[in-house]
Formats: C-alpha cells, structure tokens, sequence
C-alpha cells in the first residue's frame, strides 16, 4: 500500500530468518508438511525425532495425545480460549455440539475460487442494462492484476459500437463496487474514485483530493515539506494527509482484501481437513474455547546432532556445503517455531474477538481489519496477511470456512439484509432495507445496500414483486 511504513515485528529478526518465517507462515498445513519432508529428504543435517513432544512446550506427551499442561485453561471463566499447537498425527474431525448454529450445507464444506471479475460482475448485475453486461464482462476480463484497466474506453466502445459515454456509465458502477476503484486507468485515478467514496460516508482532509491529483509523485517520495507548499500547509499538516491517504486508500485495488473467499492461486480450492480447529472445552455457554493450531508432524523437527559432531571432522572439499547444511536446517527449525508462535497468538485474540461468531453464525461476526489485529499484536499488517492466507478453519459446529471470513467486514450486515428480505411480506425496496438498517444501528447507504444484495445473490425489488405474482 502507499507509503505503509514498516511496524516493529514481534522480536528482531534477520532478513533470512524474516524471509523463511514469512514464507511458512503463507503455507497451510498439507502445504507446511511437504516442505518438511521435501527438506528432511534434502538436508542431512535435518533430523525427525519420532519422540512424541507436544509443540508448544516440547515436553513428551502422554498416552492421551494431549499436552496436559499447553491444554490446561487459564481463565475459567469463559472469555480467553484455550489455544495450543497439536499435532495433525492426532486430529480427529471433532463433530461437537450443533445446538448453537444450524446445520450447515454440504456446500459450506468447500471454498469456492472467485475472480475478481466475477466478484465484480455479481454485485453491478442487478444495476445493469442486458445490453450492458458484455461492455462490463469486456472491462472487468481486461483488468491486469493490480484490477487496473490498462485499455483505453475508446477502443472497447469501437469493439462493441457504442458510445464511449456508454462504456464510461458501466466503468463508474465497476469503479464503486468492491474493491472500490477497481477498474480505473492508474493508481492515481484508484485513489480519487476511492477518495469520493469515502467522502461520502465519513469526513476527509479537503486538501487529499488535490494531494492526489497534483502531488502524487510528491507522496510516493514522502516529500512532506514539497507537498505543504505545493498545498500551502506545514510540513507536518502535509504528513497528517499523507498519513490518511496511506491508512485508508489503497492504489493497486486488485491486491486489496476482497469478497470472503479471496485465494491466492496456490491456494486449495478445497478444504480437505482444516488448519485450525475450534471446539468447547465444555458443552456450557460460558464454557471457555479450545482452539487446536494444527501442526503437521507429532514428533520434533531438531538439527542431527551427529551431523554437527562430523562438522568439525569433514573433508576439505564438504565443508562449505555441509555448514550450509547445517545453517540451513537451524534456520528452519526455527523459523518453525516463530511461524506457530504467530499462529498461536493470532488465534488466541481472533477467538476472544469472534466468539460470537464462533458460536452463533454470520449475523454476529465482528467487523476487525487485519491491519487492526496487526496493531494489537505488534506485527507488520502483511503478517497478519500471511497467517491467514489459505488457512481454514473448523467451528464447534462441524462447519468448516475460510479464515480470512473472520475479516469479512460486510458479512454481519449482509446476513441481516438477507434476513430482512427473507422475512418481508411485500417487495423492499433498497431504501426501504437502508432505513431498517439504520434503525438496527447499521449507518449505511442505499447504494451499498444494492452491493451487499446483489452480493448475496438477491434480485432487486421490482424483480422479486414479480416473482411473487
């Protein structure tokens, strides 16, 4: 993002030790245990020692699989989970207690692969003329990979014989949809449509929009005493919207955090077994959470200390190679750890957050930010990125979803839209939704009403009062 600065990580690392730590962190549990055995198989200084420990605290673990001590709640009064890694050796699909959430569809189990486009397309389709739709499917199949549209209108409205005035009606409702500015020609262009947006809902710095527009270059350089004269403010005034702009608006709109199923291409498009599984300690309602960080491996990953012992004996031309080896297998080893301390304490703030989701469902999901989590827990927001990437979750309930749902910060309010529309007697119309959205305490306007509508595949009012007759 635009001039994001770099927060202070957890403990001072080196870059290889940072760049190893970053990469493990990104790979879910089936992608981690290939790493692993490809760098047993690889790296002789690299040894699995079959002893059963627990991860955590690496004590031997009992004939019960648990570690006694990792598993033993702190707080029994309900509010901080019980959060500890276990080893996938001993996962077991726990069913738990289906009392709180309904039955979940078999459709819950798998993560569909969206597009950008398609994300797109689903919530501007009900705004779109018939004739329109292909105009729009050119626009959004032409987006690069920052969801930037590098062709210029002129062409696409020769291509389909419209006006380009046309093309640029189908452009605007692509621009507000979500990612807001996807579409637009340049990140400068990105950051205005953004900037409006925002505009609408809640106070700007009225100096931002000519920051963008005339001082762009001036902001990617972080000329702060440039651009205060350029916007005839004090350097610090200068840095205060800088500041704003880089919080709040992003240039590259294609790489923002969008929808509730958004994957990296690597990323499975099935969850086979989950990454994270959440359970009760107890079946009571104040009953603290369990939360299993799962780890792929029982046993301990450790250096061979035979392998060091031959070090200082090795022939003349191996010494290099096998203290690279050597190097190597520490710095995995770990980079491990870290990669599960991460894991551990993200979950361990998610789950007091979202415990209300956790138990009863989509309506009651917290809106949090990664960035907002990366600031409490002191860590760099590509962090947070990082560890929920492609990772799943299993709730007490059986249901299996995305991590990154838990950062869904529309969910809650489209849940009750649905809801509202479910249980209507007549046709609502956008307005109508908007008002008793507001009267539930959700401030929002009407045109993100239509978004978050058609978003759950809702067909707007006049189709539904037709539907019924």
């Amino acid at each position: 993002m635009l001039l994001q600065t770099q927060k202070p990580a957890l403990r001072p690392l080196t870059t290889a030790h940072l760049a190893q730590t970053m990469t493990l962190l990104e790979l879910n549990s089936f992608e981690l245990s290939q790493k692993i055995e490809a760098a047993l198989s690889s790296n002789p200084a690299l040894e699995y020692d079959e002893v059963q420990r627990c991860p955590t605290c690496r004590r031997r673990l009992p004939p019960s699989s648990v570690c006694p001590i990792c598993t033993r709640p702190v707080d029994v009064s309900g509010e901080q989970p019980v959060v500890y890694v276990s080893p996938r050796e001993y996962f077991h699909n726990y069913q738990g207690s289906r009392s709180s959430v309904e039955d979940s569809p078999d459709t819950e189990w798998v993560a569909e692969s969206e597009t950008l486009p398609v994300h797109v397309l689903k919530q501007i389709a009900a705004e779109l003329a018939a004739e329109d739709r292909p105009i729009a499917a050119h626009i959004l199949t032409c987006l690069d990979d920052d969801g930037l549209l590098r062709t210029p209108l002129v062409e696409i409205a020769r291509y389909h014989h419209v006006l380009p005035s046309r093309v640029q009606k189908v452009l605007q409702l692509i621009q507000r949809a979500d990612p807001v500015g996807v579409g637009s020609a340049s990140p400068q262009e990105a950051l205005l449509v953004q900037l409006q947006v925002l505009s609408e809902t809640r106070p700007v710095p009225p100096l931002a929009f000519k920051a963008i527009e005339e001082g762009m270059e001036m902001l990617s350089r972080r000329s702060y005493p440039e651009l205060g004269r350029l916007l005839k403010v004090s350097a610090a005034e200068a840095q205060e919207i800088a500041r704003f702009i880089s919080d709040n608006l992003n240039p590259y709109p294609g790489r923002a955090h969008w929808g509730e199923s958004h994957t990296t291409e690597s990323s499975p498009n099935t969850y086979y077994e989950p990454d994270i599984v959440i359970s009760r300690l107890h079946n009571t309602p104040d009953s603290p959470l369990v939360v299993e960080v799962i780890s792929p491996y029982a046993g301990r990953l450790r250096v061979n200390p035979l392998f060091r012992e031959a070090l200082a004996e090795a022939p003349p031309d191996k010494v290099s190679q096998w203290q690279a080896d050597l190097e190597q297998a520490n710095l995995l080893v770990k980079c491990l750890q870290q990669r599960d301390n991460t894991l551990v304490r993200l979950m361990k703030r998610l789950a007091v957050l979202q415990r209300d989701f956790i138990l009863h469902g989509d309506a009651c999901l917290n809106p949090v930010t990664r960035a907002q989590l990366a600031q409490e827990l002191d860590v760099h927001e590509s962090t947070i990125s990082r560890a929920v990437s492609g990772k799943s979750v299993q709730l007490p309930n059986g249901r299996i979803i995305p991590l990154a749902k838990m950062f869904d910060r529309s969910l809650h309010i489209r849940t009750v839209v649905r809801e509202i529309i479910e249980s209507e007697k007549k046709p609502l119309s956008d307005t109508q939704i908007r008002d008793i959205l507001r009267k539930k305490g959700y401030d929002v306007a009407r045109r993100t009403v239509a978004k978050y509508r058609s978003m759950e595949g809702i067909l707007p009012a006049r189709y539904r009062q037709a539907a019924v007759h």
